[in-house]
């Protein structure tokens, strides 16, 4: 016990005073995200994301559920609840549609708008990002601000996709770095889909040769290997060795 003059205070009532402040704070911060003044700061945070960003590929046999899903964005909070799809609605295409999730911590100025907007938006869950949108992320100065070595294998993914119809030459050279550096265990979901697109994109330039050691070496990397999240299943195995044998097909035809 404790007094001042002729007042006694029990010994906890200090205690309960300090986490009634506490709850004051934490009550005033909740006030500040809700109405979008500041970002909230997420327990996934220690994860190294803060934002994930769905893209699809432009392709033709991508249906056009997963077409209208490109480009909405996510907090990690939505990410990991149970019933949570990417998809505006069921894929029609199966694995004919190559998609990925891209998982960024995002501290420059062009993400924390993105971040923003998700704050403002928590009703709505997610924010669709137009191609503009896309493209600033991509272009802001990402490699100057304190995520840079975070998020520069996401960005490079998410520069790849945006890229193929524009500039095909930027996303080969993206996939290949992706291939070659993706060794994180947040990064492992990127491996697969760099395959298909890298194979895709060479085939489509007519550099045959180069999409087939592409996919000798898709075949190679996953060869009798456990199978875990982020291995091809067998029907993503026999749709590359469809292609090797149409591609070699190709390359006698015009020998």
């Amino acid at each position: 016990m404790f007094m001042l003059a002729d007042v006694v205070f029990p010994d906890f009532l200090s205690y309960l005073v300090g986490v009634l402040a506490l709850l004051m704070i934490w009550q005033y911060h909740q006030i500040q995200v809700m109405k979008g003044r500041i970002l909230a700061i997420d327990v996934f945070d220690r994860t190294g994301i803060r934002l994930y960003i769905h893209l699809v590929a432009n392709d033709k046999q991508t249906c056009e559920s997963c077409r209208r899903s490109n480009g909405r964005s996510f907090l990690p909070s939505d990410v990991v609840k149970k019933k949570f799809s990417a998809r505006e609605g069921p894929c029609m295409a199966g694995a004919e549609c190559t998609s990925v999730l891209i998982g960024l911590y995002g501290s420059w100025p062009e993400a924390r708008q993105v971040l923003e907007q998700l704050s403002v938006s928590r009703r709505h869950t997610s924010v669709k990002l137009s191609d503009q949108e896309i493209a600033a992320l991509i272009n802001g100065p990402w490699e100057r601000s304190i995520s840079a070595a975070t998020d520069r294998i996401s960005v490079h993914m998410l520069e790849a996709f945006h890229h193929e119809q524009v500039n095909p030459d930027t996303s080969i050279i993206n996939y290949r770095y992706i291939i070659d550096q993706a060794k994180e265990v947040r990064h492992l979901p990127y491996v697969l889909p760099s395959y298909f697109r890298l194979s895709e994109l060479l085939a489509r330039q007519g550099r045959v040769p180069e999409a087939i050691q592409v996919i000798d070496q898709f075949e190679s990397r996953f060869k009798n290997k456990k199978q875990t999240p982020h291995h091809p299943t067998e029907t993503h195995m026999g749709m590359m060795s469809i292609k090797k044998s149409h591609l070699k097909n190709t390359m006698r035809q015009a020998s």
